[in-house]
């Protein structure tokens, strides 16, 4: 195929998926960070050795009160706006951290576990990432 020499539109996707929450206590909130366990299962978004970010949630997802499995969270994934510890904008392009469900960091915390890259920074707490599933970067 030729390259193009108009304007196209692109097909994207945002919805990762549905996945099963544990029980005991787990609520995970719209909008916040979402991570896959060891387990399988979709928890809250925090600074855990082992786990993987997938996105974050679409709705909330309260499963304190069922089995697991009972409740599934529906993640998305893509670019978001997010709180962010203390990150600069040379930190453009870099790989960033999760701090916990709603803040990043380009420095690692105790896991260093991968939440995305930064592709625009608001302010020095508060920037763009780019998720995408397993919290990798490009």
């Amino acid at each position: 195929m030729a390259a193009t020499t108009v304007d196209r539109m692109t097909p994207k996707r945002l919805v990762l998926g549905s996945f099963p929450v544990p029980c005991g206590a787990v609520k995970i909130l719209k909008g916040t960070l979402v991570m896959l366990n060891t387990s399988g299962y979709a928890v809250v978004g925090a600074d855990t050795a082992s786990n993987r970010v997938l996105g974050w949630a679409k709705a909330q997802c309260d499963n304190s009160a069922g089995s697991a499995g009972d409740k599934d969270v529906i993640v998305e994934f893509g670019i978001a706006e997010f709180a962010a510890s203390s990150i600069a904008i040379t930190n453009v392009g870099a790989q960033m951290y999760i701090v916990d469900n709603q803040t990043f960091d380009e420095t690692t915390p105790a896991n260093s576990v991968k939440c995305g890259i930064l592709v625009r920074c608001i302010s020095a707490t508060k920037g763009e990432i780019l998720i995408l599933p397993g919290g990798a970067g490009v």
